[in-house]
């Protein structure tokens, strides 16, 4: 099993400019043989609230008819975030899109302070999925603030936990102390995507990391660079890489 996180600098209010950053990085997982790929929290659109809504995305939104095709092209589990619409209610949300070209929604369950202004929270979009017979399930960035979130997951027999966040400089060592310690304790594999650079208007930590199920960290990005971290797992153990652009 080879997974991917995605470490990108989105342009804020520019979706088409965030889009090509998806694709290049797809195309640079599909080549390293890469099962998934996950990319930070609204990761399409950047991270906005009051402006979220004319952004945001339907759940048959045409606009992500690209990465579908990408999915089929390198049999690639694809995670990528935007707000949005189900229902005529907003949520912070990611399409899981599986090589097949079906997609299911994941809904960020536990909102972040001055978010629910903009946001609806939901339980009832948490699709869990499977790679090698290794169940996975998601989580939002102040999903993993609430330790019920991985305790739930964990209840359902998660073998791998993926996050997408939006973590600054100054909250990133929460984050770290937390999936560490969600890892051990549940016995999971963590993989977590972060912004690299800026996103509304505010600087992010990068850092998207992987914690073993031991809660051993495995490798991490640095905070600055755009690319990928590339985890597998071979004979039990995991090996890593980082693929700068």
């Amino acid at each position: 099993m080879i997974l991917a996180a995605a470490q990108t600098k989105p342009n804020r209010y520019n979706i088409d400019a965030n889009l090509l950053d998806h694709y290049r990085l797809i195309e640079l997982a599909g080549q390293n043989g890469a099962d998934l790929i996950v990319f930070p929290e609204m990761s399409i659109t950047g991270y906005e609230r009051i402006d979220a809504a004319p952004l945001a995305f339907t759940k048959d939104d045409s606009r992500i008819n690209y990465l579908k095709e990408l999915a089929a092209k390198h049999k690639i589990i694809i995670i990528a975030g935007a707000p949005i619409i189900i229902d005529s209610e907003m949520f912070i949300g990611q399409f899981v899109i599986a090589p097949d070209q079906s997609v299911s929604i994941y809904t960020k369950q536990f909102l972040h302070e001055g978010e629910d202004e903009f946001f609806i929270s939901s339980f009832n979009y948490n699709p869990m999925i499977e790679i090698e017979n290794k169940k996975i399930s998601f989580a939002i960035c102040a999903d993993i603030d609430n330790p019920k979130h991985p305790e739930n997951a964990s209840k359902k027999g998660t073998d791998i936990y993926i996050a997408s966040i939006f973590f600054s400089p100054n909250g990133i060592p929460s984050a770290y102390r937390d999936l560490q310690s969600y890892a051990a304790k549940h016995q999971m594999n963590v993989l977590m995507s972060n912004f690299a650079g800026e996103s509304w208007g505010s600087p992010s930590a990068g850092q998207s990391a992987f914690w073993n199920n031991k809660g051993e960290l495995i490798a991490q990005m640095n905070d600055s660079d755009s690319g990928l971290l590339i985890v597998e797992s071979k004979n039990n153990n995991w090996e890593s890489r980082v693929l700068k652009i």
